[in-house]
């Protein structure tokens, strides 16, 4: 049976949220690294400062303490740096750290738990970029097929862990598990973004809470009673 724990398959997120294609190769050198990353930092900032479309490119070197032509040894465009940015908050999101648990049935519930508390976690984090993202997605055609395939990745992952569960027995085999793992992610997705993104500020405890529970009522699973001695 799959888990969704740190290291193994994890119930949110697979995959590259941003198609490597959108931007330059990584330099080869230290020092090159450092001022790539250094830029990329800087960009973080300014937008989530001032926003994307207020964002000037001056600002992030500014920012970086650097030169816009060394700006442009790195990156071609607002665009290409934005997706720089999003590549360094996708790594967190996806790979955000979730302790090990053992693969038994009776610690589906802990897993399940740990995953959607450490995307919270992750979606707080990187909350002014998730609505920077939503955003520029309604302006510009190619964030809005990131956001498409931010999607998809995520809905992926689901999928094949729903897959694993039925396969176990252990979820309802009737659900079609593309669009069951669609609808759940959906749910987590949008109540992170008006906790954290537009401000409502739910308890993380109540959060992971309610979402398990309805993650596990939505599969027609059970969560698992204490142990008799």
């Amino acid at each position: 049976m799959s888990s969704p724990a740190s290291g193994r398959p994890e119930v949110h997120g697979a995959g590259s949220l941003v198609d490597e294609r959108q931007v330059r190769a990584l330099p080869v050198t230290a020092r090159g690294q450092r001022t790539r990353e250094s830029l990329v930092a800087a960009a973080r900032r300014v937008f989530e400062r001032d926003g994307f479309i207020n964002s000037r490119l001056t600002d992030i070197a500014r920012e970086a303490r650097t030169s816009i032509g060394t700006f442009y040894t790195y990156f071609d465009s607002k665009d290409e740096i934005f997706t720089a940015v999003l590549q360094v908050a996708q790594d967190d999101m996806l790979h955000p750290g979730l302790p090990r648990v053992e693969e038994d049935p009776q610690n589906i519930a802990a897993v399940l738990e740990a995953s959607n508390r450490a995307y919270f976690e992750a979606y707080r984090r990187n909350a002014q970029l998730m609505v920077l993202l939503e955003q520029v997605a309604t302006i510009n055609p190619d964030f809005r097929a990131l956001r498409i395939q931010r999607a998809k990745v995520f809905t992926t992952r689901v999928m094949r862990w729903v897959e694993s569960m039925q396969e176990s027995g252990v979820a309802d085999r009737s659900l079609d598990p593309l669009m069951a793992s669609r609808a759940l992610t959906s749910m987590v997705s949008r109540l992170a973004y008006y906790s954290f993104a537009l401000g409502e500020e739910w308890d993380v405890d109540a959060m992971v809470e309610t979402s398990t529970k309805l993650w596990f009522n939505a599969l027609g699973m059970t969560l698992p009673g204490p142990t008799a001695d």
